[in-house]
């Protein structure tokens, strides 16, 4: 068998033009899919990054019905074990308490209603990165009084850092929060819907307003391994009280799963229509290669080759040039999707419209999964051996005369 795979790898830089115009259709046909592939992966990627990491992390716990009702009578009281019991778990990475309601702003005669978030600032921060947003004033720590404000409602309200409004709201169990609170910082997000709607309090402060002392709305969840996620929502499940529920960031955002979902079946009828394209294209140069060397194969079945052997030779020779192919295209494309990984391309007009309604800023990153290089590089390596039977189908059929004469050779 050494024979025969000598014999192949010689075969092929007899021919040094023919063998580099077999391995560059599969160079170029891995390549196209490697970065297509990572372009759609990456966008999933950046979606559940910026859905997790800005608002609502991978798990939640919360009170039974507060998702449906998001009322402060859903609201649950933190016992002095259910932090650390969070903390403990193996793979919870950050666990981030929060009290979240909406309430009236008011200055002056500008009057808006505005989701209020009472948070651990440290927390917080360490899982939405929320103090580099800061663009006037200074952050909040647990001892603050004062709130943050997102840039476009301060704008709306016509305030700045320093100034006063009065923050109206309904407290747990009904009782009325009212209070003049100064503006102590002015954050900027990149996002219209965020930026134009959110305060931070606090959250010693918050539970005093809003008279839910000791209490929360829900505690978010940064894991360190998103494959452990179904497993860690199952195991605390088991462990927090029956008045309770975890809920991961799926069933939170059931609309980014959709479209997820529906992008990644439109992106695979567009990987089946490229693989077609390729197909063709890799058949195209198999078929020439093979009609190019009709006088050699004929020359060799006549001096005594066997058809068997000839069509051992043939099929390692396939092998070869795709596995070059198709390995130098999966390194051709690594430079390439590391960088845009790294530097993700900015987009305009109506793709960035499309992006900032579903929330997200406009980005294309690239994903660098190594299975993404992996199952694609075997796909078009599998597709290439396909093209190979037509080899096997032309030696069998072939004439050593007529084709040593030049006149086709195949009955």
């Amino acid at each position: 068998m050494k024979f025969y795979f000598r014999f192949a790898w010689r075969n092929l830089w007899r021919n040094k033009r023919r063998t580099l115009i077999a391995t560059s259709s599969i160079f170029f046909a891995v390549v196209m899919a490697l970065i297509m592939r990572s372009m759609q992966f990456g966008s999933y990627e950046y979606m559940i990054k910026n859905t997790v990491s800005l608002y609502t992390g991978y798990l939640q716990l919360q009170g039974k019905e507060y998702w449906e009702n998001r009322s402060f009578d859903e609201s649950f009281e933190v016992h002095n074990s259910l932090l650390p019991l969070l903390q403990s778990q193996p793979h919870i990475a950050l666990v981030n308490p929060r009290l979240e309601t909406v309430a009236l702003l008011s200055h002056h005669l500008e009057t808006r209603v505005s989701p209020v978030v009472g948070i651990d600032p440290q927390q917080e921060n360490r899982m939405t990165n929320l103090q580099s947003r800061i663009v006037k004033g200074t952050y909040l720590t647990d001892s603050s009084q004062g709130i943050l404000m997102a840039e476009g409602l301060a704008e709306r309200l016509q305030v700045t850092v320093g100034d006063s409004v009065i923050v109206f709201g309904q407290g747990y169990q009904g009782v009325t929060a009212a209070e003049q609170i100064v503006v102590e910082g002015i954050i900027q997000y990149p996002l219209p819907q965020l930026n134009n709607a959110m305060i931070f309090l606090a959250l010693p402060k918050a539970q005093i307003l809003f008279n839910a002392k000791n209490r929360l709305t829900s505690v978010a969840m940064m894991i360190d391994d998103a494959k452990k996620l179904y497993e860690l929502q199952s195991a605390l499940s088991h462990k927090i009280d029956s008045s309770l529920v975890i809920m991961n960031w799926e069933e939170m955002t059931p609309e980014i799963v959709q479209a997820i979902e529906m992008d990644n079946a439109g992106g695979i009828l567009m990987l089946l229509i490229l693989y077609v394209i390729i197909g063709f294209g890799v058949f195209g140069t198999v078929m020439m290669m093979t009609i190019e060397r009709t006088r050699e194969f004929g020359l060799l079945i006549a001096l005594g080759m066997k058809r068997e052997k000839l069509l051992i030779v043939s099929t390692i020779e396939t092998i070869f040039v795709s596995m070059v192919g198709a390995i130098a295209g999966m390194i051709g494309a690594i430079p390439l999707i590391a960088y845009y990984h790294a530097h993700p391309i900015r987009l305009w007009g109506e793709a960035a419209e499309a992006m900032l309604a579903w929330g997200l800023e406009p980005l294309m990153p690239f994903s660098n999964d190594p299975m993404i290089f992996v199952a694609q590089t075997i796909v078009v390596f599998f597709l290439a051996l396909v093209m190979s039977l037509y080899p096997l189908f032309f030696i069998r059929k072939l004439r050593p005369v007529s084709a040593m004469q030049g006149r086709g050779g195949v009955r």
